[in-house]
């Protein structure tokens, strides 16, 4: 396999919504596993608790996930974290990233229940056979939760140099509990998000989305 630069991995990676069924040798999860856990920290503290679902696993989790979604099952995040309205600024950069996820599939804003069954597809897991969830002990606050965002990003250009794809998803926390009982753990640890990974499907209209980003003079500004 061709080595790829860090600019070519960042420019490369991106959320991808349709992978193939394929398991991921575990030798190739060991090396992406490997890189990531090289991510910064604040004092090295390394908060972050990785637990990654394949086979039976995560074919119930992922089962689980989807009777809930289909029962309307409020979620129940460990963080809850309070968020006030946003501004127009940040709201179109949102409606930008969902008009290119629909034209891609050519789902329509008036459809409705076009529009439910691609917010289904997020407990699917998208048909990735595999689901990290990113954790941390309950000790931690936000000062560590963007130490695990660091990790996360670490992990996905891994992926993304070493052939994978995924997509992280905010969705693998509304139901903790469910990712608490299938690895057996404490109530202490709680779930920030988790990661979709695998192979992609390129025959997926879907992963035909590519949003763009802001021009870099909207969100740095260079002084001195």
């Amino acid at each position: 396999m061709t080595e790829m630069s860090l600019e070519a991995a960042v420019r490369k990676r991106r959320s991808v919504r349709g992978f193939l069924p394929d398991r991921v040798p575990q030798e190739t999860l060991d090396k992406v596993f490997e890189l990531a856990r090289w991510s910064p920290s604040g004092t090295n503290i390394q908060p972050w608790q990785v637990y990654v679902a394949s086979g039976e696993t995560r074919d119930q989790l992922r089962s689980q996930f989807m009777q809930r979604a289909r029962d309307k099952h409020p979620a129940n995040t460990d963080h809850k974290g309070s968020r006030g309205p946003i501004g127009e600024l940040w709201k179109n950069r949102r409606r930008a990233c969902a008009a290119v996820l629909y034209d891609a599939m050519d789902v329509a804003w008036e459809d409705k229940p076009a529009r439910a069954q691609v917010a289904f597809r997020n407990f699917e897991l998208f048909d990735a056979p595999h689901v990290a969830f990113l954790c941390m002990d309950e000790v931690f606050g936000i000062g560590s939760a963007w130490d695990v965002g660091m990790y996360a990003q670490t992990l996905m250009l891994a992926m993304t140099a070493n052939g994978l794809a995924s997509c992280a998803q905010g969705t693998m926390a509304h139901h903790p509990d469910l990712v608490r009982h299938a690895f057996g753990l404490g109530d202490e640890v709680k779930v920030l998000f988790g990661i979709s990974f695998g192979f992609e499907d390129t025959n997926m209209n879907v992963n035909n989305a590519h949003t763009a980003r802001a021009e870099l003079a909207e969100t740095v500004t260079f002084k001195g």
